[in-house]
């Protein structure tokens, strides 16, 4: 069972890019994707909203997440987050475990 976090940071003034830079600039981001049970940490950009980034944030399971939760990496990140005035909207998903059903799978094109 994995998890995936999907936090949507929102600023102004294009804070929330400038979070974005920093947090990579800062070898902030790279630290977390090397924590163990890390499986994904990226930063996108909503093309209908400048002001926005959404994080995809993956975990191996809760215990790895709560391990994150519990490092010097999230001082770091509320650090950033206040520095730049940003707030944050969030979503989490489990994984059932039984990976991609077949009926999904045909609309894929690898």
């Amino acid at each position: 069972m994995s998890i995936a976090v999907n936090i949507y940071y929102r600023g102004t003034k294009g804070n929330a890019r400038k979070f974005v830079e920093e947090m990579e600039s800062s070898g902030t981001a790279e630290a977390i994707r090397r924590e163990e049970g890390n499986i994904k940490y990226e930063y996108f950009f909503p093309m209908a909203d400048p002001e926005t980034v959404l994080l995809i944030d993956c975990w191996e399971d809760q215990k790895a997440l709560d391990r994150h939760h519990a490092s010097p990496m999230m001082e770091k990140i509320t650090q950033f987050r206040k520095k730049y005035d940003l707030h944050m909207g969030v979503e989490r998903y489990v994984s059932d475990g039984n990976g991609m059903p077949e009926s999904d799978r045909r609309f894929i094109r690898e």
